[in-house]
């Protein structure tokens, strides 16, 4: 019975002794570096010597919900004045306001100055 005994504890210590011993290898993981995008370079400025004829009346359908703007229509210079309809815009986000964009008059002729949420 003492043999059994001290075989069993034997075996306990051991185990005990080994277990600690067992090493786990840990990987840390670090973040990836962050991704730089570079800003899009600015759009070339559009120069006209002509203005923009007046614009055309545009028909307002009802608003799709309380969350849209109307954006309205604007002319577009391709070589001669193309008409870019209005539309209703979400906001992004509850009071935004949108300013309409517009023809510039400068020293050197016309110039659009985009539109933009305010």
């Amino acid at each position: 019975m003492k043999r059994q005994l001290l075989i069993i504890v034997a075996g306990v210590a051991g185990l005990h002794t080994f277990t600690g011993c067992v090493e786990h290898p840990v990987y840390v993981q670090s973040p990836p570096p962050p991704v730089v995008v570079p800003a899009p370079a600015p759009a070339p400025e559009v120069v006209v010597a002509q203005p923009p004829p007046p614009p055309p009346r545009e028909v307002i359908v009802a608003s799709p919900g309380p969350a849209y703007v109307w954006v309205p229509g604007y002319w577009h210079w391709q070589g001669h004045w193309v008409w870019v309809g209005g539309a209703w815009r979400a906001r992004p986000h509850a009071h935004a306001v949108w300013v309409a964009g517009r023809w510039e008059h400068r020293p050197h002729g016309y110039v659009w100055v985009a539109g933009h949420w305010r």
